[in-house]
């Protein structure tokens, strides 16, 4: 592929994402994102000794029994174009795959491996339920490296159990919302103008008028208390809780804020503050097959990587 074509591809995507109005994310500029992004070949997921990767369009392995899950990039209910391209999860493809691994006897466990900013609104509170689900049939664990925020910390949070590695950040426990309104005539001469329905002035509420802001407040207050019961939920806390220990200096108003690995463990909103290699090496510890019952490839397989683990 040229890259002309290239380019034509990955501005497309940024025009996709750049158009939805609601996201759970931090700041994160998506057209610079999309644009400066190849296409993704395959990503090695564990300290592994480069022994476990995951190729375009794989949304888990397994490792003996332990199903490893990659929870990646902006996070979109249903774009799988951006699974096969830049290996972004997508909220239906979460939703199958925890379904999967629920029937699955073989598996005793799975390990969601987070590096998310977030992503959309759309689709997400059904992925949750899934993942809580899943962990309610089978532990899930989350190792967050080096991010899992807003969006894909709503998804981490319905885990049993949550590391982060040392360096890495989560949080940002809230909803933005972005959007842009004709204020003044474009360059061409023309103004742009939206004429909306008497009864449907939520479908696009005008940020430029007391009354679309108050829309665009109620919004994002209603997504935000589904994500503060959902965290509180996993977290086993209540959301009054969730909001004192989520604010900066315990303040529930100062909330939305990212928190570095010790000082997540420190307000209960994550577990452990764990390298990549010692977790690995611990859950697989934890899990692993009978000797006399997995004599095959897989067994051999989960202790190859099992040691390479053990000397990254």
């Amino acid at each position: 592929m040229g890259q002309k074509s290239k380019l034509t591809e990955t501005t497309a995507i940024a025009a996709v994402l750049s158009c939805t109005a609601e996201l759970i994310a931090p700041n994160v500029d998506v057209k610079a994102m999309a644009e400066a992004t190849p296409k993704f070949e395959g990503i090695t997921l564990a300290a592994a000794g480069g022994g476990v990767t995951i190729e375009a369009g794989q949304r888990f392995v397994t490792i003996g029994t332990v199903a490893i899950v990659p929870i990646r990039g902006i996070l979109t209910p249903n774009s799988f174009v951006l699974e096969d391209w830049f290996g972004w999860t997508t909220y239906h493809g979460l939703t199958q795959t925890c379904d999967t691994l629920a029937a699955d006897e073989s598996i005793t466990a799975v390990i969601l491996d987070v590096d998310s900013p977030g992503g959309h609104v759309l689709g997400l509170e059904g992925a949750a339920l899934s993942l809580s689900a899943l962990n309610a049939v089978k532990p899930v664990y989350v190792i967050a490296d080096p991010m899992a925020a807003s969006a894909a910390y709503w998804l981490a949070s319905q885990a049993g159990e949550i590391s982060v590695a040392p360096g890495g950040e989560i949080g940002s426990i809230g909803v933005m919302r972005g959007g842009a309104w004709p204020v003044k005539t474009g360059s061409h001469g023309w103004k742009e103008s939206f004429h909306i329905s008497t009864h449907a002035q939520a479908k696009m509420p005008n940020p430029e008028t007391e009354a679309g802001l108050a829309e665009i407040q109620r919004r994002g207050d209603e997504m935000e208390a589904r994500f503060h019961q959902a965290v509180a939920a996993g977290r086993g806390i209540t959301v009054d809780e969730l909001l004192v220990k989520a604010g900066v200096d315990g303040d529930p108003k100062r909330g939305g804020a990212m928190f570095p690995a010790d000082r997540a463990v420190e307000v209960g909103l994550a577990d452990r503050v764990e390298t990549r290699r010692a977790f690995y090496a611990r859950i697989f510890e934890a899990h692993k097959p009978p000797q006399v019952m997995r004599q095959g490839a897989s067994a051999q397989r989960a202790a190859e990587v099992a040691t390479a683990i053990s000397q990254t």
